[in-house]
């Protein structure tokens, strides 16, 4: 039985304060980053939209994918720069949960959409001819639906099942937002049901997800040693290729973050990790994209193009 506890009505958010020194240095960075993030997937957002080469399935997910990496980013920037202009960045109960649901629907969301983008990536090269077939409209918008109900419905149920824990007597967050091991260590609840649930959900997603690029790149690179020239190979690799580092990075820092036991959290380390899925990959997708993509770049000329000839 519990007693003499005062049930948590706010949480203070610690961020990075345990290094003050790097206060401003690291505003700036997280500032930059952020604003990277939006002028970056808002332009890949109009670009796919307004030219008409670019109206395919690949840039279809891609345009999906900046509107996650735009809503995440958001979810968690704007409360980490308050970290460090604020000695106690305090945040309610009810943004605490607010927050977490969010995160975790993008953030599913985003790894379901990498997945999609490999298997579209596998039909573009294993069966060009039939690739507008196989990757129609309807299956594309279909995809992406099931993409964003995952992320919902794995959302929900890990929402439900950590902010309904008690929390008692301290409040203190040693993060910068409120993610699954900083909550669990929190609260004064058992928490065995709580870990396991979460354990269960992100072991099941994260693999299936990596199983699927897995898979998909395995049958992509036995595609492209069938191709006769060097020319082709390099042309079906390099489509790939700026997918592959996405994949690489986001992946394998969720994995590192959330499929392992309870006991191993180190809540210092997984700040800087953290950094990478919830803030680095939005911003370097657009980069990642564009600059090795050449029908991108072809694309953003023909706009700058029209811009300069309506002046």
């Amino acid at each position: 039985m519990q007693t003499n506890q005062t049930t948590v009505s706010e949480f203070i958010l610690v961020g990075f304060m345990d290094h003050p020194e790097l206060q401003i240095p690291l505003f700036i960075f997280f500032l930059l980053i952020y604003l990277i993030t939006l002028v970056g997937n808002i332009g890949i957002i109009i670009l796919t939209r307004i030219d008409a080469r670019l109206h395919t399935p690949m840039y279809f997910f891609l345009r999906n994918l900046s509107i996650i990496d735009i809503s995440l980013s958001t979810t968690i920037a704007p409360r980490l720069l308050t970290t460090f202009v604020i000695e106690h960045s305090t945040i309610s109960f009810t943004g605490c949960t607010t927050q977490f649901f969010f995160f975790a629907i993008f953030v599913t969301t985003e790894g379901c959409l990498l997945a999609v983008m490999a298997y579209d990536r596998f039909t573009a090269i294993w069966n060009p001819l039939l690739y507008f077939v196989v990757m129609s409209k309807k299956l594309c918008f279909l995809l992406v639906i099931a993409a964003y109900t995952c992320g919902f419905a794995s959302s929900t149920v890990q929402t439900i099942f950590i902010f309904t824990l008690n929390f008692c007597n301290s409040n203190i967050i040693n993060h910068f937002f409120c993610d699954v091991p900083s909550m669990l260590q929190l609260s004064c609840s058992d928490t065995h049901i709580a870990h396991f649930v979460h354990f269960v959900i992100s072991t099941a997603i994260a693999l299936t997800t990596f199983l699927t690029v897995l898979i998909s790149y395995i049958a992509i690179v036995i595609a492209i040693l069938k191709i006769s020239s060097a020319q082709g190979r390099y042309k079906a690799f390099s489509t790939c290729a700026s997918h592959l580092i996405t994949v690489t990075i986001f992946f394998g820092t969720i994995i590192f973050m959330y499929i392992r036991p309870g006991s191993n959290f180190s809540l210092d380390k997984d700040k800087i990790i953290s950094v990478f899925y919830t803030l680095v990959i939005s911003s370097l997708n657009p980069l990642i994209y564009s600059l090795r993509n050449k029908e991108v770049k072809d694309a953003f000329s023909r706009m700058l193009d029209k811009i300069i000839l309506l002046k």
